[in-house]
């Protein structure tokens, strides 16, 4: 049985979506983010980054976001949720789902927590508007890759794990003070389109969260 160290609204999210696409047995494990437990020992036995979330399957424990929806994928390979391994659009979605996790996510990362990288609340606030332009930036080529290919998905025709990746991190800024992943017109049609699929819906509701959605 694999279980899945989760709390609502964190990058959990995207795993958790993933294991609702794939059709298969898991456990979600709530973590009381707000109460702390994952600064706790105990968690940190799991994750000694103190992060959300944290894969156990069996022997196996795995962090990192990216590296458990590739886990999932690749032991799971009937559910097609990445290219064939070898081809071009595998190594496409190897780069795209790096630049989700290093770049988009660690952008909106500064945005939420301005205060890892500053102190006074003038600097802070600089920080916090820079991210932000930065994150509208990223969302321009995102928008830009999914009006190229003419496809309804990420990657082209096939729907992937890279769908509900972009679609957390595109959450993320739903309230943002200017531009929002959802008024960029070709990604707001892909945002509808992920919001559709009934593994994002039945998701969404067992997470419980409130609207906008995205």
């Amino acid at each position: 049985m694999i279980h899945l160290h989760h709390s609502p609204g964190t990058a959990a999210m995207a795993p958790h979506i993933v294991l609702e696409e794939l059709g298969i047995p898991f456990e979600l494990v709530h973590v009381d983010r707000e109460g702390g437990e994952h600064r706790s020992a105990a968690y940190r036995q799991l994750n000694p980054n103190g992060l959300i979330p944290v894969l156990v399957e069996g022997d196996l424990v795995l962090y990192e976001t990216a590296a458990i929806c590739l886990h999932l994928a690749d032991t799971h390979p009937g559910g097609a949720l990445l290219p064939m391994v070898g081809s071009a659009e595998r190594s496409h979605a190897y780069k795209w789902l790096s630049w989700l996790s290093t770049t988009l996510q660690q952008a909106l990362i500064v945005y939420f927590y301005p205060e890892r990288w500053a102190t006074t609340p003038e600097a802070i606030a600089q920080v916090k508007a820079h991210a932000e332009q930065k994150v509208v930036l990223l969302l321009e080529q995102l928008d830009a890759q999914l009006a190229g290919h003419g496809g309804p998905w990420l990657l082209g025709t096939a729907y992937s794990l890279l769908d509900p990746y972009a679609m957390m991190l595109c959450r993320w800024t739903r309230n943002f003070a200017g531009r929002k992943a959802r008024d960029f017109p070709h990604v707001g049609q892909w945002l509808t389109r992920v919001l559709a699929r009934p593994a994002v819906q039945r998701v969404f509701a067992r997470e419980a969260l409130a609207q906008p959605w995205v």
